[in-house]
């Protein structure tokens, strides 16, 4: 059984549409966004600078915050980890991870726990 291939629509046809056009994107300016929050792009961007005092500047923030909780609990030691992406706390009971500063405060609420 054949069947015939159909004719494509003539404009005049009342159900011909052109479909819409697609958004106009900038196109990347490299293998990565250059100033996005996201993970893989901001551990692309780290990798190209510089050691600085042991930190890369594209964390920044993120090691202020974990100096700042640190001078606020000087029983533990705080640190932000680049290549976890996570805040660590050492306390006499053992060694805990943070993913966010959120879960970094709630973990520090009760502090007399952890030391």
């Amino acid at each position: 059984m054949t069947h015939p291939i159909p004719d494509p629509r003539p404009s005049s046809d009342p159900l011909y549409l052109n479909p819409p056009p697609l958004p106009r994107r900038r196109p990347l300016e490299g293998p990565f966004c250059p100033a996005c929050e996201h993970p893989s792009c901001r551990r692309r961007r780290a990798a190209r600078l510089p050691l600085l005092g042991g930190h890369r500047s594209e964390y920044s923030r993120e090691h202020a915050l974990a100096a700042a909780f640190q001078r606020r609990n000087p029983c533990l030691v705080i640190w932000y980890g680049e290549k976890t992406g996570s805040y660590w706390v050492a306390s006499s009971t053992g060694l805990a991870e943070a993913s966010d500063i959120a879960t970094l405060a709630r973990l520090l609420e009760p502090a007399s726990a952890l030391a």
